[in-house]
C-alpha cells in the first residue's frame, strides 16, 4: 500500500475545503495553494500548510501545474487532490504527478485523455452496446460538410465541443436556416474555451432528463455504481440544482443504468471516483452522454443517501486499497436536494454579480449540510466561478428534503451580491418540480424573471394600498390628523 500522509489540494473555495476536511479526519496533513485575489480565503485559513503559487488570473496560479509540482516537491507532498475544475480533467498534468512519484487522487492519464474527448469516449463504449444518441461519430471543423452532417441526422441538432463540456461550444439548433450561424458560434466557443474548434452533431433528444450515475473504482478489478443523480435543473447547460435518488428511475432501471455506468469504467480501467452521464428521452430510453473523471460538483447528494464518504474512497483507492464495500450492501436512505448558491443575478439571466458580502450567514440544523468557501466581509472575486457554497438538505422522503430546501434558504442571509437562493426557492415551490415531471427546459419553460418582477411590483403596491386603508381607518378612530401632499 502507498503512504499519503501529505495532500495538496490543488483547488480553492468549498472544494478545497472539502477535501481537506476528510484529509484531515485521516490524520493526512493538507497543503493549501492560493493566487494573491485568495491571500484571505477560508481555504488557506483552513489548511496545515499554504503556498502562494500566483496572480490571481487562474492561467497564473490554479493551472500552473508545474509550479504545484514544484511546491509539492518542496513541502514532501506525496498526493495531490484536484477537485473538479481547474487542473481536474487534465491528462498532462496527471501525468506529471505520475513521473515525478506523486500520486494523482484520480484516475490515470491515459483514462482522463480517453473520456476527455466525446467522441474517444463513445468509441470506447461501443463494444458494450450501451445506447447512444444518434449522430456523427467524428469531429467536424469544416461548415459545409457539418450542414451535410446535420440533414443526415435530422433537425433539432445538438453541435457540441469536442474537446469540453460545461455547456460551453453547445448549441441546439432547430431548423437548417440557423445552422451556418450556430456552427459558427459553437466553434468559435470551442476555440477559446478549450484550444480546440472541433465539435461534433447529435440528435437532440427532445424533454430529455439529465441523469448521471456515480461510480468508484479500486485497482483490484472492483467497480461499484452507488446510485443516480437527477441533474435536470439547468442553465445555459449548467446544473443549478441536483437530487439522489432521481424521481422517476424504478429499480430496475436504476440497476441497468448502474451496470451500464460500470462497464463504461471498465472500458477505460477506471481508478477512483468518477461520473457517467446519461441522457433519458420521455419514454425513459437512456442514451450515454460522457464521463466525468473526477469528484463531481454534486457529489454531496450522493453521501447523504449512501452514508459513504466519496473522498475517503478515493483516498483509500489511490493508496492502493480493496474497496470493502460490495454492490449488495449499498442501499439507498432517504433522498438528498443540492442548490448550487453562485453569486448571480437569478433576475438578470444569472450573469456573475460580484462583490463584498457584507452580510454572510448560513443556515443550520438537523438534515442541513452547507459546503462553503467564503465568509462574512470577503470580496467574491471577479477572477472565478461564482459559486459561494453548496446548500444540501435530507429527509426521509422527497418532500421532506423539498420543504427543508425551502427552510434553509429562507435562513440563509446574504446582502452584497444577488444569489441563486430565490431561484432555487422558485424551483422547490413549483408544481412541475415538486410532482417530478419536469426536464432540462425547465427554466425555458417555467422561469420568467420579467413576470416576476411585475408580480412583486403588483404585490408591494397591493400591500401600499392595504396598509394605507388601514391608516386611514386607524386615523379616523383615533381622530388623528390625516396627512396629505
Amino acid at each position: 500500500m502507498k503512504k499519503i500522509t501529505k495532500i495538496l489540494v490543488a483547488n480553492r473555495g468549498e472544494i478545497a475545503i472539502r477535501v481537506m476536511k476528510t484529509a484531515k479526519k485521516m490524520g493526512i496533513k493538507t497543503v493549501a495553494v492560493f493566487s494573491t485575489a485568495d491571500r484571505n480565503a477560508l481555504h488557506v485559513k483552513y489548511a496545515d500548510e499554504a503556498v502562494c503559487i500566483g496572480e490571481a488570473a487562474s492561467s497564473q496560479s490554479y493551472l500552473r501545474g508545474d509550479k504545484i509540482i514544484e511546491v509539492c516537491k518542496e513541502l514532501s507532498v506525496d498526493a495531490v487532490h484536484p477537485g473538479y475544475g481547474f487542473l481536474s480533467e487534465n491528462s498532462a498534468f496527471a501525468e506529471e504527478c505520475e513521473k515525478n512519484n506523486i500520486i494523482f487522487i484520480g484516475p490515470k492519464s491515459k483514462a482522463i485523455e480517453m473520456m476527455g474527448s466525446k467522441l474517444a469516449a463513445k468509441e470506447a463504449v461501443m463494444q458494450y452496446n450501451i445506447p447512444m444518441v444518434p449522430g456523427i461519430d467524428h469531429a467536424i471543423t469544416d461548415i459545409e460538410e457539418a450542414k451535410r452532417s446535420a440533414k443526415e441526422v435530422g433537425f433539432p441538432i445538438l453541435i457540441k465541443a469536442s474537446a469540453g463540456g460545461g455547456g460551453k461550444g453547445m448549441r441546439i439548433v432547430e431548423r437548417e436556416e440557423d445552422f451556418v450561424s450556430q456552427m459558427d458560434r459553437a466553434i468559435s466557443e470551442a476555440t477559446s474555451a478549450f484550444g480546440d474548434g472541433s465539435v461534433f452533431i447529435e440528435k437532440y433528444v427532445t424533454k430529455p432528463r439529465h441523469i448521471e450515475i456515480q461510480i468508484m473504482a479500486d485497482s483490484h478489478g472492483n467497480v461499484l455504481y452507488v446510485f443516480e443523480r437527477e441533474c435536470s435543473i439547468q442553465r445555459r447547460h449548467q446544473k443549478v440544482v441536483e437530487e439522489a435518488p432521481s424521481s422517476i428511475l424504478t429499480p430496475e432501471k436504476r440497476k441497468e443504468m448502474g451496470e451500464a455506468a460500470v462497464k463504461v469504467a471498465r472500458a477505460c480501467d477506471y481508478l477512483g471516483a468518477g461520473t457517467v452521464e446519461f441522457l433519458m428521452d420521455d419514454k425513459h430510453n437512456f442514451y450515454f452522454l460522457e464521463m466525468n473523471t473526477r469528484l463531481q460538483v454534486e457529489h454531496p447528494v450522493t453521501e447523504m443517501v449512501s452514508g459513504l464518504d466519496l473522498v475517503e474512497l478515493q483516498i483509500r483507492v489511490a493508496r492502493g486499497e480493496e474497496l470493502t464495500i460490495k454492490q449488495e450492501d449499498l442501499v439507498i436512505h432517504g433522498h438528498a436536494m443540492e442548490l448550487r448558491v453562485y453569486a448571480e443575478d437569478s433576475m438578470n439571466d444569472f450573469l456573475p454579480n460580484v462583490g463584498l458580502l457584507s452580510t454572510y450567514q448560513l443556515p443550520v440544523g438537523e438534515g442541513i449540510r452547507v459546503d462553503n468557501g467564503i465568509e462574512e466581509g470577503m470580496e467574491v472575486p471577479i477572477y472565478y466561478d461564482p459559486m459561494l457554497s453548496k446548500l444540501v438538505t435530507y429527509g426521509k422522503t422527497r418532500e421532506e428534503a423539498i420543504e427543508l430546501m425551502i427552510k434553509a434558504i429562507d435562513n440563509y442571509h446574504v446582502e452584497g451580491v444577488a444569489t441563486t437562493l430565490p431561484f432555487g426557492k422558485f424551483v422547490m415551490e413549483h408544481e412541475a418540480f415538486r410532482s417530478g415531471d419536469f426536464d432540462t427546459g425547465f427554466v425555458k419553460a417555467y422561469y420568467n424573471p420579467e413576470k416576476m418582477k411585475a408580480n412583486l411590483d403588483t404585490e408591494a403596491e397591493i400591500a401600499a394600498m392595504i396598509a394605507l386603508q388601514q391608516y386611514l381607518a386607524d386615523a379616523k378612530i383615533l381622530r388623528l390628523p390625516i396627512i396629505s401632499d
